[in-house]
């Protein structure tokens, strides 16, 4: 499928409104990454009211009541009695699970990675999502440095695929502020294995100057799963600043972005990621910013910096300095509200939220 025929489903999807992604989700109920839970996923502190979760079995007995369709959560160190408990909460709850894991270094980490993905498999995991490097910009000071880097993550995914072939899984390759989105599709085109394809992030490759909807449209035909999150942007000297919001409450167009996706593929999870945090400088006015970017077009900066500008929020919210009790609070009604958006204008299933606050009320 071109890029052209996905922008035009997704406007086609867009004009026709709620009802008409309403029908293609089916129903559906939105995912939640961990990192939803940034403060409260084995958090260091004491709270009676939001006590820190401390393994997956921990969380799901939580989001089940928000109306949480499946969690993605890391699955390292899990032991087969474990897997085994969550595979049961899983289908007590009606929920799926998803592993985040991390691909093989060398040949000499192959076998940790085969382990883990086969306890994964018994608590009934077959889709995964990998991230395989930071923010670029930060991480990398010569282009030289990068393209090593990118070597050596093309071949964890040469390593990770006749294992995920084998067992029967699929794997997501999330673009996680380190892959521009050609140079993702370029390795993925690479491989060309149905069982190693995208984790597409919403919002990530702003941070790269990339166009938000143009990287979701390139993405879609590899899509194995989705972090589905809207941001907020704010003019900053040294380029923009970057931050997660609630859906609604940013700049994304996450209506023709899910018809995107899902004209790709129907099957692929939609998880939210609500990261409740201080915003992310980008520091694309620095010379810095620019040594793994020697190709890279100065019409995406004047682009990107435009629809800073047009777009910007007069504030973006910040978490250092809050009370733990009060930052906890904020995190919990961030999702809430999420999963309450994705319902009234996403096509999302929320009827247990809607029932959970009925109970508060009273």
């Amino acid at each position: 499928m071109t890029r052209r025929h996905l922008l035009r489903a997704a406007t086609a999807a867009l004009a026709m409104g709620l009802p008409s992604l309403q029908s293609a989700l089916q129903g559906r109920r939105m995912g939640l990454v961990i990192h939803s839970y940034w403060k409260r996923w084995r958090g260091n502190y004491s709270s009676l009211k939001a006590a820190p979760f401390r393994n997956a079995l921990d969380v799901m007995d939580h989001v089940r009541s928000l109306g949480v369709g499946a969690l993605q959560i890391g699955v390292e160190d899990w032991t087969l009695d474990h897997a085994r408990q969550v595979r049961a909460s899983c289908e007590s709850y009606n929920m799926a699970l998803e592993g985040s894991i991390r691909l093989p270094a060398s040949e000499g980490d192959v076998g940790r990675f085969e382990r883990e993905l086969r306890t994964a498999r018994e608590a009934g995991a077959t889709i995964f999502r990998t991230a395989m490097g930071g923010r670029r910009y930060e991480v990398f000071t010569k282009r030289a440095d990068f393209e090593q880097w990118k070597a050596s993550a093309l071949r964890a995914m040469t390593l990770a695929e006749p294992i995920a072939r084998r067992l029967g899984v699929r794997i997501g390759v999330e673009n996680h502020k380190d892959w521009e989105t050609a140079e993702l599709v370029e390795a993925l085109r690479t491989l060309s294995s149905p069982h190693i394809g995208a984790c597409i992030d919403t919002g990530n490759s702003i941070a790269l100057l990339e166009d938000p909807l143009a990287v979701v449209t390139a993405l879609a035909p590899y899509v194995v799963t989705v972090h589905l999150k809207d941001m907020a942007v704010r003019a900053h000297e040294a380029g923009f600043q970057l931050a997660e919001v609630p859906l609604g409450q940013g700049v994304l167009d996450l209506p023709a972005m899910i018809a995107a996706i899902r004209t790709a593929n129907p099957q692929a999870g939609i998880h939210l990621e609500m990261i409740t945090r201080d915003p992310l400088d980008i520091p694309c006015l620095n010379e810095s910013y620019w040594a793994t970017f020697p190709g890279k077009p100065g019409a995406d900066l004047a682009r990107t910096l435009t629809w800073v500008r047009t777009r910007q929020s007069e504030k973006l919210p910040r978490t250092t300095g809050l009370p733990q009790e009060v930052a906890l609070e904020q995190e919990e009604a961030n999702i809430r509200n999420s999963l309450t958006h994705g319902g009234q204008h996403l096509g999302f299933d929320h009827l247990q939220l809607r029932k959970a606050d009925a109970g508060e009320e009273k």
